[in-house]
Parts: structure tokens; sequence; C-alpha cells
């Protein structure tokens, strides 16, 4: 018997026997009438639907207040060191709140820094460039930000989000400043300050 002909012959019989068993089982099952199930009252404390209770664990600071949020801290773990970071949600509160939950998420997770301006700026937050970008990432990067400009100044070591020339145009984008850049100020939304590693 030559390969197929025995694979053929095996699919045969294991799908024969397969269903003589399901046809056995059908046979020997008697059914019995289900019970009404009685009538109650539906509980105060019901356990929340799966979907709910998903973007939720999701998005833990989508009602973070400001005192909440700006007890945050973010590591960015490169392989030139890592860099922390803190927040200002009293001047960015949408940003910063968007930044702790990709965090929160590990949205950020295996992304590059995919832009540098030697001695200007470093850009990271490219969602595409992630080892494991899907549809969900695709969604949360396409995601818009409201325009937070306030009165930080864009110094040396500022966190703030990039944008493109559209307004509240923000996405995932962020960038970290190397140097003093009085050009953005009151433009972009500057959210955070590296506290350690900007060396």
């Amino acid at each position: 018997m030559n390969l197929i002909s025995k694979n053929l012959f095996l699919y045969i019989f294991y799908f024969s026997f397969s269903a003589s068993l399901i046809f056995a089982q059908k046979e020997t099952t008697v059914e019995k009438p289900k019970p009404t199930p009685p009538v109650s009252e539906k509980k105060a404390n019901q356990r929340p639907d799966d979907k709910v209770q998903k973007e939720a664990n999701a998005n833990p600071f989508d009602k973070a207040d400001a005192k909440t949020m700006a007890a945050q801290c973010v590591r960015l773990e490169t392989e030139a060191g890592n860099i922390e970071l803190e927040f200002f949600p009293e001047s960015a509160p949408e940003s910063v709140r968007n930044f702790l939950n990709l965090s929160a998420a590990g949205a950020v997770n295996t992304t590059t820094f995919s832009r540098g301006v030697p001695g200007f700026v470093i850009q990271g937050g490219n969602l595409g460039t992630s080892e494991k970008w899907s549809n969900e990432l695709a969604k949360l990067a396409s995601k818009k930000l409201p325009d937070e400009p306030s009165q930080i100044k864009h110094e040396r070591g500022i966190l703030s989000m990039a944008r493109g020339d559209e307004p509240n145009s923000a996405t995932t984008h962020f960038f970290i400043l190397l140097r003093s850049a009085s050009t953005l100020d009151g433009k972009f939304a500057a959210f955070g300050q590296v506290t350690k590693g900007m060396e």
C-alpha cells in the first residue's frame, strides 16, 4: 500500500470510527426533560461582564485622578540603559493617561526609538515597531489625543507628545528632548520628564 492510499485508509478508518462513536452515544442517550429554573431576583452584586472587565484591566488609568497619575513612574529598559520617567497630569492629563494605559497594557514593550535627531530629540512610542504587532496594537495606535499645550518649558529631559501638523493628531508617539527647544513651547504637550538615565 503506497503512502497516499495508506493515509487515506487511516483517515477513512478514523472518520468511520469517530462517527460510530458519535452515533453510539446518540443511541444510548435518553433525553430527560429539563426542569424549569426557579425565577429569582437579579443579584445586586452581579459579576461584571468579561468584556467590560477586560477593558477595565487594559485601561486602568481611564478614571484615575491627577494625584494618582502623578504618583506613577515608568522605566524604559533600553539597550543603552534604563530611563525613568515622572509625569505632569495636572498639565496634560490625557497624554499622561494614554501613556500610562499603554505602559500598563505592555503596548510599548519591544518597541524601538524609531527616530532620533542627534543633539535634539529621540522619539519612541511607535507601536508599529513592536515585535508583537497586532490588530489590537493598530487600534491603540490610531486613537487621537487632544492637544494639551501648557506653560511647561521644553528643556533637556522633557517628555512630550509628537504629532503631525493637524490639531489633535497625537497618538502614541512621544519624544525626549536632548536639549532645550523653546520653539516647541506652548505647541506640544509636555507631559513628563526624565528623572534618571539621561546619560
